[in-house]
């Protein structure tokens, strides 16, 4: 039994982030339900905030220890940001970025590009709602658990400080 409230709460944002990122690659890989760029981008976070608290985990003295899970929250800051941002694409409160509308064609030649038998993958759209629950996305979704995950976070850093 873990009685380490620090510990605790870093393990409880790190597997929070690790549980964010294992449904987004399950609904991606199982669920058959391809991630936009703006999904993407809200997945490095996530890596970054389990990264800091393995980091944390092993580093506990020290100013790097007290700072970890600092950097763990603004990891989750920075996903409920992107989030944030990929939900307003979405209701259509502001316009997405233009990698959200068009995939690349470089490196793809003309005549590729008008043989309808050529795969040229296809363009997953960030304004566009692709699962929701209770009315809310995906990107929804993430901006509340992550948010929720940077309190966790900065609760691990006071305990550091203690």
């Amino acid at each position: 039994m873990i009685t380490d409230t620090r510990t605790f709460a870093i393990l409880v944002a790190a597997g929070g982030s690790f549980a964010l990122l294992a449904g987004a690659f399950a609904f991606q890989y199982l669920g058959g339900l391809a991630p936009c760029q703006l999904c993407l981008w809200q997945r490095w976070p996530h890596a970054a905030a389990i990264l800091a608290g393995l980091l944390a985990l092993v580093i506990t003295r020290g100013t790097p220890g007290r700072l970890l899970p600092l950097l763990g929250a603004l990891a989750a800051l920075a996903s409920a940001g992107i989030g944030v941002f990929h939900v307003g694409v979405e209701e259509k409160w502001w316009e997405g970025l233009a990698s959200c509308t068009a995939g690349s064609i470089s490196g793809i030649s003309t005549a590729d590009l008008l043989d309808p038998n050529v795969d040229v993958g296809a363009v997953v759209r960030c304004d566009e709602i692709a699962w929701q629950m209770f009315g809310i996305s995906m990107a929804g979704w993430n901006v509340i658990l992550s948010a929720l995950l940077a309190l966790v976070w900065v609760s691990a850093y006071r305990r550091s400080r203690a």
